[in-house]
């Protein structure tokens, strides 16, 4: 008589979803969102609670996993790592599918960043800081020099904040979103006035005005084209202050930690200062009535022209395109958009570049009464959002994955020991 073939049921392994995580080393919450990507298949349990996986559908997971977290390591190429978030293509870019020029020119600042944490948009949602976490983000705030640069005065509040929450350590999704919805607005209200007393009730965009800008009373026009330069600027996929905090996401840290690794680089003037240097060079060209002698003194110095060109983008970077048209509805920025427009014509002799968006916020910075570092507090407050919905999907991922192998290429060992 012929053995009967076991049925599919008798030999299939399944695994309870706690093993799944343990495996995968993520979260048992993390399994459960594979599962409605569709990265994994799930079956109930019957009769009981919870579910149960398929043992070799989770193993192929963890060895792809594995396998893009290491992406790049001893090939040459760069670091390339798996988002939902932001993709950049074509002169474009969008924020979970979604043009990102029609979210920033139709929404607020705070309606964008909910979009980037939840995927939903809140109409009307405002951010609110607590008075507590306020009080103790200024006191450390007040206590540094007047030197002190904005990404300075933002690490310190973001630290102090932080000293303020005895919660921050829970990296459940809710508990990082409400960080996300508080942090902000007290960054915002840490910082000093800008000759005036600080505003702090309405939307983020007034609020952070109070602290920009000298002129007290800031027409419709001005406080939308800051509401919406904060809006295109939330996020910009993998930017070197966005790895940073998804390394230390990686490495579980806490929200205002991964926060406060991403303001550390920000600082660089390849990055978030170099509105600062664009804004210099506009006022130069303000000043002089002629952007030909400014460029000329810039490539004599062997230094590249602030405010022109971006490496995603071949033609025309769309933040500043949305910024430009913005800009344009402002009577007093006519003399500066003039300005912009010079240096970009002139530049052209030597090298066909197209205004990026550092140009278009040295434009916003030097018309609306703010100082050429104005454009660095814009940026960073505005990535802070995008650096937490980078951290939550982070938390969501392997731990420690962001950890690529150094190609050591000193002295061959064992050397003898130095005398």
């Amino acid at each position: 008589m012929r053995d009967r073939e076991p049925a599919p049921q008798d030999t299939e392994r399944r695994l309870s979803t706690k093993e799944a995580a343990e495996l995968l080393g993520v979260k048992p919450e993390t399994v459960y969102a594979y599962v409605s990507r569709g990265q994994l298949s799930s079956r109930r349990v019957s009769g009981g609670r919870g579910s149960t996986f398929d043992a070799g559908e989770v193993e192929a997971l963890a060895r792809r996993n594995r396998r893009e977290s290491a992406g790049g390591s001893g090939s040459g190429g760069e670091l390339s790592v798996r988002t939902r978030i932001t993709l950049i293509e074509s002169d474009r870019y969008f924020f979970r599918g979604v043009d990102a020029v029609d979210l920033a020119t139709r929404h607020t600042y705070e309606e964008v960043a909910e979009w980037l944490w939840t995927g939903r948009i809140l109409p009307g949602t405002t951010f609110t800081a607590p008075p507590a976490s306020v009080a103790v983000a200024r006191r450390a705030v007040d206590a540094l020099p007047e030197h002190a640069a904005p990404a300075d005065l933002l690490r310190v509040a973001t630290i102090a904040a932080a000293t303020a929450d005895p919660l921050r350590f829970d990296l459940s999704e809710g508990a990082v979103l409400g960080t996300a919805r508080t942090l902000i607005p007290t960054l915002v209200a840490a910082l000093p006035p800008a000759g005036h007393r600080r505003l702090d009730e309405g939307p983020l965009a007034h609020r952070l005005w109070s602290r920009l800008s000298v002129h007290k009373d800031p027409d419709e026009a001005s406080l939308r084209a800051l509401d919406a330069a904060l809006a295109l600027l939330v996020d910009h996929d993998l930017a070197a202050s966005t790895l940073a905090v998804r390394v230390a996401a990686s490495a579980r840290a806490h929200a205002y930690a991964a926060v406060s690794a991403g303001l550390g680089v920000i600082e660089g003037p390849l990055h978030g200062a170099a509105s600062g240097l664009a804004h210099r060079l506009l006022q130069d060209v303000l000043d002089q009535g002629d952007a030909a002698p400014v460029i000329a003194d810039e490539l004599r110095a062997g230094r590249r022209i602030p405010g022109l060109g971006h490496r995603l983008y071949p033609g025309e970077d769309p933040r500043a395109r949305a910024l430009f048209a913005l800009l344009e509805q402002i009577p007093r920025a006519e003399p500066a958009l003039l300005a912009a427009r010079d240096i970009v014509e002139t530049t052209a002799r030597h090298s066909p570049l197209h205004a990026n968006v550092d140009l278009a916020l040295a434009v916003l910075t030097a018309s609306c009464g703010m100082a050429p570092s104005a454009g660095e507090t814009i940026f960073a407050v505005a990535r802070t959002a995008g650096w937490i919905a980078h951290a939550l999907e982070e938390y969501g991922e392997r731990p420690l994955r962001m950890r690529p192998s150094g190609h050591y290429a000193g002295p061959k060992p064992p050397q003898p020991l130095p005398e």
